[in-house]
């Protein structure tokens, strides 16, 4: 769902195309709905995305939708297979008037090598500019781990989420992409990373922020009996074509405490003042139980200059905020949608004024 910044809500949907009853899967044909503000109650005009070839979707999408208010544009992206995204823009005229691909990276020994599917990416949009930042989303590459996972879970499968990439295109009408750059990974010790948000600055640097479990315990063990456990929430900064400023906003684990980061967005202020909303769980230093979300002001140099907890009767555990890649601007207001602490199966939406 995003804000187009015209007086106009766009919400992606991907209906199947098979007939009604028919179980699983099947093709797809992915849509853009328009409603109106000034007609909440109207029915949505219905767009049909334009796209490069004539690509095969399917009712299991891997989709991202992003928006920039200011020049009143939309770019959407859908997975094909394991190889690519397609992707296409909606610009500031109702016209989809650019259409490419994104190629995955690379991995493997030469001669063998895969590409690295990136699901679950976060993206903004900036003017015709375009930034991604995603996770490696494969099947277990590491035979050895496979096959152990295989024996625990009874499963033939199992997937990595490890190898953080970020790219970006200067130009959509130019279609090119950056280099990719890995970002994080923990590769070494089947560990799992989380892409959390992305939020690019008026200087044209992308802030990311990410959540990090150093290692799968399942199969410490046995492969890798010395490594440590530790879960963190992390931060960098993308300038120029590398990563110029690193942080680690929150950690706990062996050695380090009993705190556990969990998921983070950013909030952009007036002012283009940075902070983070986040889960915070597992125990404090005095060992009392943690279930809370926390508010992180950020400096420039990235540090955590002030954090408070934000109170809620049932912490906010997996959520959304109003963000200015979804098109919305910066604000002293938090919006937030997920779901809590105690309540399954619920949607809750809470709004809060951050303080000072």
């Amino acid at each position: 769902l995003v804000n187009l910044g015209d007086g106009s809500i766009l919400l992606s949907v991907n209906p199947t195309l098979n007939p009604p009853g028919t179980e699983g899967g099947g093709p797809a044909e992915p849509r853009v709905l328009r409603f109106y503000t000034a007609e909440p109650e109207a029915e949505p005009e219905v767009l049909l995305p334009e796209w490069p070839g004539d690509p095969a979707f399917t009712e299991h999408s891997y989709r991202t939708f992003a928006a920039d208010a200011q020049s009143h544009q939309a770019l959407l992206m859908q997975n094909l297979g394991y190889t690519h995204a397609a992707w296409t823009r909606l610009d500031s005229e109702g016209e989809w008037s650019a259409q490419g691909e994104l190629w995955w990276p690379v991995a493997g020994e030469p001669g063998a090598e895969y590409p690295l599917r990136l699901c679950y990416p976060v993206v903004q949009m900036v003017g015709d500019a375009v930034h991604f930042l995603g996770i490696s989303d494969i099947i277990e590459p590491n035979p050895e781990w496979r096959e152990y996972k295989r024996e625990l879970t009874g499963r033939e499968w199992d997937y990595d989420f490890r190898r953080l990439f970020y790219t970006h295109c200067p130009d959509l009408d130019t279609g090119e992409f950056s280099e990719w750059i890995e970002v994080a990974s923990r590769e070494e010790t089947c560990g799992w990373i989380t892409p959390c948000d992305i939020w690019v600055d008026p200087a044209g640097r992308a802030h990311l922020l990410w959540q990090e479990r150093a290692i799968d315990e399942r199969l410490r063990e046995r492969f890798f009996p010395e490594a440590k456990q530790r879960h963190s929430l992390e931060y960098a900064v993308v300038e120029a074509g590398e990563v110029s400023l690193r942080r680690t906003l929150l950690e706990g684990g062996e050695g380090l405490g009993g705190l556990v980061p969990g998921l983070g967005r950013f909030q952009v202020r007036p002012g283009d003042e940075l902070g983070v909303f986040c889960y915070v769980g597992g125990s404090d230093s005095e060992g009392q139980p943690l279930d809370e979300n926390r508010f992180l002001a950020l400096g420039e140099d990235g540090r955590v200059e002030n954090s408070w907890t934000v109170a809620m009767d049932h912490p906010f555990i997996n959520f959304f905020v109003a963000s200015p890649r979804t098109g919305s601007p910066p604000s002293n207001t938090l919006d937030i949608l997920g779901t809590c602490s105690g309540l399954p199966a619920t949607i809750r939406y809470a709004r809060v004024a951050l303080p000072g």
